[in-house]
């Protein structure tokens, strides 16, 4: 038993110990021909030793399980091969646990690259795993200062989107001026701080150059400030170091956009963006590598004049240089005061025109009214012949027309060759007079072509100059202002509508940029085809205002859409028509009884001339599917002509702020004719059908109808009660069955008794049975225990008697020693008392002659012979 017990304990020893498989031996990540140094073993001390000897160096820390680290191998190997003559690459392996890498280095995630110019680093890249843009973000490392050697190259710094931060440094006095190295590491640390890189460092050497931008000292440093007034930097105050000069420009700077790069992950980015307050998203197609980028030079136009409200001429400037205008040779950049308010509106002096279509008469079916819309401050009339150009402002406009559109009544009229013009006087616009000169024409004289051509072929009525260009519209739409603007591009350049409008509204935008080769998958969710040749997208965002809009994606994205679409937003009572999100049609056969509403179909089937009652539902809601019968019911039974039975899915469609609920299911009831007066289902009454027929029937209007789609209340109310007696006769018929299944129940019931009772006289037998062996196993359990106290007694008996052998023994083996030493003795003395010799044959080796005494026995007696029996018999004994 002890030894079975010991093998049990040995076997449990042996499954308790962990079994760890070692680690496979890392095997080299990149290829053997590749231009990065593979350094698969973690050998971060040789990594360390071969950046010393670089003067730039990018360290690329993967992991070879990671995906996105197998993701950007391919990446970093295109970016070697175009700069491994310049920068050293090398990668490390920072997984494997025996390499030097993962014993000192913790990162949290993988890839990490990190770059060193020299001595400075590590500058760590978080931006997109592209090559293009890893090359970008280390060339900026190899590069961190731009040369400015001309006016034209300054000009280009001064207008490009990021802030820029410049140094003049005298290079003829010395090789390298003093602070120069500081400045250069402020550009490295602007690098390290931001892998955006949204602070541009640029160096001047020549003083006629700097003295443009206010820098007459060596060493002194410019901060460029489109809008506000541009600093230089306060060596008086602050120290001049590398760290206080990255600090102050990044805490001073003015951006006119911002580049968005969300990285993929749970982030708050476009949620503290949206704080902010109304946003527009450019979606653009972005190469970092390019020379030239037309299209954000564009943004940038627009950027500035949309922020440039007190019409700074260090901005006019810059704008010119960006259109590529001739400009005069300028004398200096430096801070100006702003230029002050005009009194006056600029186009006080010089009216502005717009063409408007009124909508077509009911009496004159074949005639249209184009008018020609004057702002005018003064009481006398304009002819429209006397308006060249459109020189006013977009608010300006849009006052008078707002005006316009409410008496355009007026000029409903028969068919006249004759101008009429006529003068009105609005309360409400900011100006006193406005003129309105209208001429009605014949739909047949004038033949409408294309808009991209945007011109009349020759009418038999003379208009003015302006009206033969003007485009238009068709006869159930009011144009807006900025539809001229695609007309006359040069108006875009010289008009100055647009100039300032961030000051002007109380809806500011702040503009942000996304490279739509990255980042398209939110311009889909924000509202772009997901098929498209041309990755170019704008949309407009406010979360204050619920309001989402988009730019038209047919429209290509340009300076004057750009400024269209932001007027638009920017107007009062804004022309753009939201954009909501919604799903596509469902397919149904014609004959479905249940329509099917999208977000694209609501004004269609809801808001037209008919009653239709609308349940809001979500495949989430668990109690909506139950009322599809009941809806399908209802269909059946009346006519589609006099009531459409419609749902929407809320989930997958958005709607209208006046027709969202806050909870589902949700029914609404819109009466035709009348869909402002759209009713509620009561939330506390049960949905069946005879409640959905009485409040369809209560909230309706028969008068409003069509004649041959009215149901009379009679019918309602005598289909009612044939669908109830239906129903009767159906619970009647289910009564029987229930009857029926009741009597098959009972006769059940009585043969479940039956086998109830031989179950309970079985349980009982068990019960007894188990009592018994209850019994048994207490007296065996006793029997069980009184033998383990028997054993451990015996066991205990074992252990004495063990104990007293041993004990005999000992005492044994000194009465051996004693009997020996006696008996030696006795034969000396023997020998001792016979005198006469005797002829003996001595042993060959003679005994002792005095036995040994034991310590502390007394001394023998001289008669040992007759103690010498009793001793041998008890060492006999013994034995």
């Amino acid at each position: 038993a002890v030894t079975i017990l010991c093998i049990l304990l040995l076997v449990v020893c042996i499954r308790a110990k962990d079994v760890i498989i070692p680690a496979k031996p890392p095997v080299s990540f990149f290829s053997s021909r590749s231009l990065v140094l593979d350094l698969f073993q973690g050998q971060l001390d040789y990594a360390e030793h071969v950046r010393r000897d670089s003067e730039v160096v990018l360290l690329f820390f993967y992991a070879p399980w990671c995906g996105q680290s197998i993701a950007a191998r391919a990446e970093i190997e295109h970016a070697a091969n175009r700069l491994s003559d310049q920068v050293l690459f090398v990668a490390v392996n920072c997984w494997w646990n025996q390499g030097k890498c993962r014993k000192q280095k913790h990162f949290f995630y993988f890839p990490v690259i990190h770059l060193y110019h020299r001595s400075f680093g590590p500058i760590e890249y978080k931006g997109p795993m592209s090559a293009v843009y890893i090359e970008k973000f280390v060339r900026r490392v190899m590069k961190p200062l731009l040369y400015i050697p001309s006016q034209s190259e300054l000009l280009d710094f001064l207008s490009n989107y990021e802030p820029g931060v410049l140094g003049y440094f005298e290079f003829s006095s010395s090789p390298q001026p003093p602070g120069y190295l500081t400045f250069f590491t402020s550009a490295l640390h602007s690098l390290k701080k931001d892998y955006l890189g949204t602070v541009r460092f640029g160096v001047i050497t020549n003083k006629h150059l700097a003295k443009l931008v206010s820098l007459v000292h060596s060493g002194s440093v410019y901060l460029h400030r489109h809008f506000n007034t541009s600093l230089v930097f306060p060596r008086e105050v602050l120290n001049y170091t590398a760290e206080n000069i990255y600090k102050w420009a990044s805490e001073n700077r003015e951006t006119l956009f911002r580049w968005l790069r969300p990285h993929g992950g749970k982030s708050l980015l476009l949620h503290n963006e949206l704080k902010k307050g109304p946003a527009l998203f450019l979606f653009l197609p972005f190469d970092p590598l390019a020379e030239s980028h037309p299209l954000i030079d564009e943004i940038t136009e627009v950027a500035l004049e949309y922020n440039n409200c007190h019409g700074d001429q260090v901005v006019e400037r810059l704008l010119q240089h960006l259109r590529r205008v001739d400009a005069p040779m300028f004398q200096s950049l430096a801070p100006q005061p702003p230029a002050p308010l005009l009194d006056t509106p600029p186009m006080a002096a010089s009216p502005c025109c717009n063409s408007v279509v009124l909508p077509q008469g009911h009496s004159y079916s074949r005639t249209h009214n184009v008018c020609e819309l004057c702002v005018n401050q003064t009481a006398g009339g304009l002819r429209p012949s006397s308006a060249s150009m459109p020189q006013c402002s977009f608010f300006e406009m849009a006052a008078a027309l707002d005006s316009f559109y409410l008496k355009e009544q007026t000029f409903y009229h028969a068919a006249s060759d004759s101008m009429e013009c006529s003068n009105f006087l609005t309360s409400y616009s900011p100006f006193s007079y406005y003129t309105a000169c209208c001429r009605t024409i014949n739909r047949g004289v004038v033949s409408f072509i294309d808009s991209e051509q945007g011109v009349f072929e020759t009418p038999t009525l003379a208009f003015s100059s302006l009206e033969k260009k003007c485009e238009v519209a068709a006869p159930s739409s009011l144009p807006h202002i900025e539809e001229n603007r695609y007309l006359f591009p040069e108006v875009g350049v010289a008009s100055t509508t647009f100039t300032g409008l961030s000051c002007r509204t109380n809806k500011t935008l702040n503009i942000y940029l996304l490279d739509s080769n990255l980042f398209w998958l939110y311009a889909e969710r924000l509202g772009a085809p997901s098929s498209t040749h041309v990755k170019e997208f704008a949309t407009i965002v406010d979360v204050k205002e619920e309001s989402h809009y988009i730019l038209d994606p047919k429209q290509t994205l340009m300076k004057f859409t750009l400024e269209s679409f932001i007027q638009n937003f920017s107007v009062l009572y804004s022309p753009l028509k939201r954009h909501l999100i919604g799903s596509d049609p469902a397919q149904f056969p014609s004959q479905h009884l249940i329509t099917e509403v999208t977000t694209d179909t609501f004004w269609e089937v809801v808001l037209r001339r008919q009653d239709v009652l609308l349940l809001y539902y979500a495949p989430w809601c668990g109690f909506c599917p139950s009322l599809n019968h009941v809806f399908i019911q209802l269909a059946r039974l009346l006519p589609v002509d006099a009531l459409t039975v419609a749902r929407i899915d809320v989930s997958q469609n958005d709607l209208p702020w006046e027709f969202m609920v806050d909870r589902l299911p949700t029914i609404l009831f819109f009466p035709c004719n009348r869909k402002d007066l759209s009713v509620k289902y009561p939330e506390d009454l049960p949905i069946t059908l005879p409640n959905l027929l009485r409040f369809i029937l209560h909230h309706s209007d028969p008068a409003s109808a069509p004649q041959q789609s009215r149901v009379s209340t009679q019918d309602c109310l005598q289909s009612e009660a044939v669908l109830q007696q239906g129903h009767i006769s159906h619970l009647e018929r289910e009564i029987q069955k229930l009857r029926a299944e009741i009597s098959s129940l009972h006769r059940a019931q009585v043969q479940v008794e039956g086998q109830l009772s031989n179950a309970r006289r079985d349980e009982r037998r068990r019960l007894r049975q188990q009592q018994t062996l209850e019994k048994q196993h207490s007296l065996l359990q006793r029997h069980s225990e009184q033998l383990q106290a028997l054993c451990a007694q015996k066991a205990r008996e074992l252990q004495e008697l063990a104990d007293a052998s041993q004990t005999l023994l000992a005492e044994n083996a000194w009465l051996k020693i004693l009997v020996a030493t006696m008996e030696k003795k006795l034969e000396g003395q023997d020998r001792a008392e016979d005198p006469a010799p005797r002829t003996e044959v001595r042993p060959e080796h003679p005994e002792p002659t005095g036995a040994p005494q034991l310590p502390g026995s007394a001394p023998s007696p001289s008669n040992g012979s007759s103690s010498l029996a009793p001793e041998r018999k008890g060492e006999n004994r013994t034995d």
